[in-house]
């Protein structure tokens, strides 16, 4: 689960870690309260689930309380879009208004799950405020990488090692040490898959601060931390994705034409794989379980169908313990119930796989039945044009 800087930030000020003062806004006019109160310059920053905010101009300097006004009413409404957030954008409902600093340095630092490792890792680097996948594949040796022991934390001396990495001694080394320390303990103890600073600055009075605050957190462990869970902002989800979530459906939208549905993580994975070999694209990634029954799969169908960008429906099911006859009624029922318009090809293996296929081939819709993942490639590629 995302959630928003502000939100972020909060949390950072409750583990130590300084942040500047600042306090959200909904309005133009309450910026420019929060800004007269807190003193210009401010920065005014769009608040939305995305990076690259700042070259999208979702970030904004004010040094009057009413260029504060003018920058939130130039933000919210609208939607801002990023490299993140794909052409559409999202749109902006709060600002966060910041006292300005002068900056002297930008850092980089997070910390994150190593699933190589099956560790946490701190990775910083002196190349603060840009993108980090960039550094990492044009300059490699600007990026240090600290395996955490989950048993033991993270060390003093490896909080220093990371701290003298990143050009910091004196007192400062040490200010930097504890601030690394806290953003672990941060990570571990709300169950964070993410937490992120880019950047951590030194302002030019000498003052260490997290700038930018990014936190993911872990959807398996939110129900150790009812408090993080009421942090969610369903507005800032796809609203398809938020649909499925409710019928507990594992469902991405992705920006391909070719709809997918499929029973197990592993087997979407390669029918994905399967569909762009064959010259098309997935329009989304939908695994309706092992147990699905026939409600959830109409579901699902719905929603792939719910997308516009489809233009063909490829079923890919094997029935261990989900049951071939139960998502064919499904299917049936939700095409039905939608008129679905768009080519659908399913194949079907396994358990009463043979009971499904007759239950397709005798409601009177048009399924195209593929016996084989060859075959099924086959009618993709020929239903997407290619």
């Amino acid at each position: 689960m995302n959630i928003h800087e502000y939100q972020a930030k909060d949390l950072f000020r409750e583990y130590g870690i300084p942040v500047p003062e600042g306090r959200v806004a909904e309005s133009p006019q309450e910026a420019e309260h929060i800004a007269a109160s807190l003193g210009c310059p401010v920065v005014v920053k769009a608040q939305i689930h995305a990076g690259g905010r700042g070259k999208a101009g979702g970030v904004k300097p004010a040094s009057t309380p009413g260029q504060a006004g003018q920058a939130a009413e130039a933000l919210l409404g609208r939607a801002l879009v990023t490299h993140q957030t794909g052409p559409e954008g999202r749109v902006v409902r709060r600002v966060l208004v910041e006292k300005g600093r002068k900056v002297a340095c930008e850092r980089y630092v997070s910390i994150t799950l190593d699933r190589s490792r099956g560790c946490p890792v701190l990775m910083v680097s002196p190349d603060g405020g840009m993108d980090i996948e960039g550094v990492a594949a044009e300059y490699p040796e600007r990026i240090l990488r600290v395996p955490v022991d989950p048993l033991y934390g993270l060390a003093d001396f490896e909080a220093r090692r990371a701290a003298a990495f990143l050009g910091f001694e004196g007192r400062n080394l040490h200010v930097c040490a504890r601030v690394l320390k806290n953003l672990f303990r941060l990570y571990e103890e709300k169950d964070a898959s993410l937490a992120e600073i880019n950047p951590l600055v030194v302002t030019e009075e000498g003052e260490i601060l997290a700038l930018d605050a990014k936190l993911n957190l872990e959807d398996n462990a939110l129900f150790r931390h009812p408090e993080l869970a009421a942090l969610e902002d369903p507005e800032e989800e796809d609203p398809l994705e938020r649909e499925a979530g409710k019928h507990g459906l594992n469902y991405i939208r992705l920006e391909g034409n070719i709809g997918v549905m499929v029973n197990g993580a592993g087997l979407a994975m390669a029918t994905m794989d399967l569909i762009k070999q064959a010259g098309a694209s997935p329009a989304n990634f939908l695994d309706v379980g092992g147990g699905a029954g026939a409600e959830k799969i109409a579901a699902g169908f719905r929603i792939i169908l719910s997308d516009t960008h489809v233009q063909a429906i490829l079923i890919n099911i094997f029935g261990g313990i989900l049951r071939c006859d139960f998502l064919a009624e499904g299917v049936v029922r939700a095409a039905r119930d939608t008129g679905v318009g768009v080519p659908v090809i399913v194949r079907l293996q396994g358990t009463h796989a043979e009971e499904g296929r007759k239950i397709l081939a005798q409601s009177g819709l048009k399924f195209t039945v593929a016996e084989n993942l060859s075959e099924a490639a086959r009618l993709v590629a020929e239903v997407s044009g290619q």
